[in-house]
């Protein structure tokens, strides 16, 4: 009786020779890993980096722009990894236990508050948003997956930062600045300080209308199982539904329910 063989591997799976991989996905593959690791690099960076020649480099990276895998920033020429790639990579989400087990959380913050909730991670010294559960009201926040935001000036961002070393927080000011959006805006260290403060002294995070004029959040971390903030759990909506005398209501259902994330994912909340 001929062996049989799982599902998924062509009759050659036992063979390891380099003869089954593909070359080119290998290079494409390695430049890919060269591009996460850095804050963006030029072509020839990248050529003498992974030791290839320019035009072989080249042709590589516009292949892969065309699936928006990787972008160009055209001040200065800094190729960076694009949206796609992370549309490819958040198929990983549904595998992991923070994404997995913060939906439920989400959709109970949702209905609890009427307004929209939102999970956040830091990267890149930026917020990434990873997921949403829209509220049914007409006017709401919108942040689609793969939307990034400033730390200083967000919910999430603020939310991490309070619990991020000074030396951390010292590092992401120095490379992103604080750039003032609306006239609501953290613009200085100082002020910032302040913020992060009040945020680890109550448990979460107020954006005040920072971002965008007219529009309110209220986040709390999640943590992992060495007391670090890996993620951020949101609730944002306009201003009028959400008002500053709302916040402690809202930030207390906020930051319980990261703490059931917490929790069930094998973190722990810091003293």
């Amino acid at each position: 009786m001929a062996e049989s063989r799982q599902r998924g591997r062509p009759k050659s799976f036992n063979d390891k020779t380099d003869q089954n991989r593909v070359q080119s996905v290998d290079r494409a593959m390695s430049l890919l890993r060269s591009l996460s690791e850095s804050n963006g690099m030029t072509l020839s960076e990248l050529a003498a980096e992974e030791g290839e020649a320019v035009a072989t480099v080249y042709r590589v990276l516009v292949t892969l722009q065309q699936h928006g895998i990787v972008e160009m920033e055209e001040a200065g020429q800094i190729w960076h990894i694009g949206s796609g790639a992370f549309r490819v990579g958040s198929a990983f989400l549904r595998r992991t236990k923070v994404a997995e087990r913060a939906r439920p959380e989400m959709d109970r913050l949702m209905r609890e508050t009427g307004e929209t909730a939102n999970l956040g991670i830091e990267s890149r010294n930026e917020v990434l948003f990873l997921s949403q559960v829209e509220t049914h009201e007409a006017i709401r926040a919108f942040f689609p997956p793969g939307t990034k935001s400033p730390m200083h000036v967000s919910g999430i961002g603020k939310a991490l930062l309070a619990w991020y070393s000074a030396d951390r927080i010292d590092e992401i000011v120095a490379e992103k600045g604080l750039e003032g959006f609306t006239t609501f805006s953290i613009t200085s260290e100082a002020s910032l300080e302040r913020d992060l403060r009040r945020t680890r002294d109550r448990g979460f995070a107020v954006d005040d209308q920072e971002r965008a004029e007219g529009m309110r959040c209220v986040a709390a971390p999640i943590f992992n199982a060495f007391g670090e903030p890996v993620a951020g759990l949101s609730v944002s909506g306009p201003a009028f539904r959400l008002p500053l005398s709302s916040t402690d209501r809202v930030g207390a259902l906020v930051r319980a329910a990261a703490d059931r994330v917490t929790e069930t994912t094998g973190g722990v909340r810091p003293d």
